[in-house]
């Protein structure tokens, strides 16, 4: 068994609009949901802890993840479960922007045994009371010695106020090892700051790496000895949709390949190898471009050809 990396967050479903069309379709997502079966794609051990409904969106969700055979542990929570809905309007482009029908209560997080790394992000850290619970989660792990990231993947529709979303992201910030955000995110966050100044205002909370996508222009990554970038991949966009996620589940994958578990430190001597990785991560993001909805590489699609 290789290392086991345990997902808390949303898993939703998805109505992707596309400009010009008359009809939405109904799509099984979620950012946390989906880098847990971009982890699952990549041989590694994942286990999701996550809520529904019993709804007709939760039966949706229930079948995709069963199918690809994710484990999955379903959370109770502590107000009546419903499921969450997103609306994607997709544009002419293949970017989404999004809507939300939010429900995110967990009570309790029963981390299986063996679990050396922690991830969460978007809604989960963003949406009471669940949100509050999911910091303290991971204030808890970090302490324990557990490996902790987050990806912030900003939904201002669900929290439009940009100071008090600014300060949740800082705490988050404060609590986890590796941070991951999109220079959308960060310009909305910190609208008077460039993308980079942003992620060293994030990195001085406390990550020892912080990493900012850039869509088609790349990504680079901070620590406090390091700034390294790298290009994306030309490909056909089809949509944006899981790109990020897909990134995400490929860095992880990649920190635990690089033997970061036990957490000793993410801010390498040489950047070299640090380079390398975002060059895998970015990789996985443009494959998962080429495909519609959120459809995440596996291990093979990513070895060099």
């Amino acid at each position: 068994m290789g290392v086991r990396v345990a997902v808390v967050g949303e898993a939703l479903v998805d109505l992707l609009w596309r400009t010009g069309e008359r009809q939405a379709r109904a799509v099984p997502g979620g950012s946390p949901a989906n880098v847990a079966v971009g982890l699952h794609r990549l041989g590694r051990p994942v286990t999701l802890l996550t809520s529904w409904g019993d709804d007709p969106p939760g039966a949706l969700v229930d079948a995709h993840l069963g199918g690809i055979g994710v484990e999955v542990r379903r959370l109770a929570t502590a107000e009546p479960a419903r499921t969450t809905v997103a609306l994607a309007y997709l544009g002419a482009d293949g970017s989404a922007d999004y809507d939300f029908l939010t429900a995110w209560a967990p009570s309790e997080f029963p981390l299986p045994a063996d679990t050396a790394v922690l991830h969460t992000g978007s809604l989960a850290v963003a949406v009471e009371p669940g949100a509050s619970r999911v910091l303290d989660l991971c204030r808890r792990e970090r302490a324990a010695g557990r490996l902790v990231a987050a990806d912030l993947n900003v939904r201002p529709a669900v929290r439009p106020d940009r100071a008090d979303y600014r300060h949740r992201a800082e705490q988050l910030a404060g609590v986890v090892h590796v941070l991951k955000a999109s220079d959308e995110d960060l310009g909305w966050l910190y609208p008077d700051h460039t993308a980079e100044e942003a992620a060293r205002t994030l990195l001085a909370f406390g990550p020892e790496l912080v990493v900012v996508t850039l869509g088609e222009r790349g990504a680079f990554a901070l620590t406090a000895g390091h700034r390294v970038s790298v290009p994306a991949p030309e490909v056909q966009v089809v949509d944006t949709v899981g790109a990020g996620d897909a990134f995400q589940a490929a860095l992880l994958d990649a920190l635990v390949e690089r033997g970061n578990v036990p957490v000793d430190s993410l801010d390498p001597v040489d950047p070299a190898p640090l380079t390398a990785l975002l060059e895998r991560c970015v990789h996985a993001a443009a494959l998962t471009c080429t495909r519609e909805g959120a459809d995440p590489p596996t291990r093979a699609e990513l070895l060099p050809s």
